[in-house]
């Protein structure tokens, strides 16, 4: 899907790690909640409260999940899910637009 239709969007921008990771928040009138961002080349770690899904629009980057020791890359076009109550790390290689979709 390329765009999304009968959302309503928080205007105030989620900001992180000195403004190198930014997002907005998209509701839509079923209840789901989702962020449209993007990620500045670097290193971050993130914690979550409910189940996401990450999928990446544009870039590249690679992901340590929870439980796991190895990185694995992730592409345009790829996704990854991450458990709730979770925290995982990510290798922004190339500037990267993702959505995230809380899954609850």
């Amino acid at each position: 899907m390329s765009e999304f239709v009968n959302v309503s969007v928080v205007k105030k921008a989620n900001v992180y790690f000195d403004g190198k990771v930014s997002s907005r928040t998209l509701h839509f009138a079923g209840g789901a909640v989702k962020t449209l961002g993007f990620m500045l080349p670097g290193e971050y770690t993130f914690n979550t409260a409910d189940p996401e899904l990450m999928e990446i629009i544009d870039g590249e980057l690679e992901v340590l999940l929870p439980g796991s020791d190895e990185w694995q890359p992730v592409a345009a076009g790829g996704s990854f899910h991450v458990p709730a109550n979770a925290r995982f790390t990510v290798k922004i290689k190339t500037p990267t637009d993702y959505c995230c979709s809380f899954l609850k």
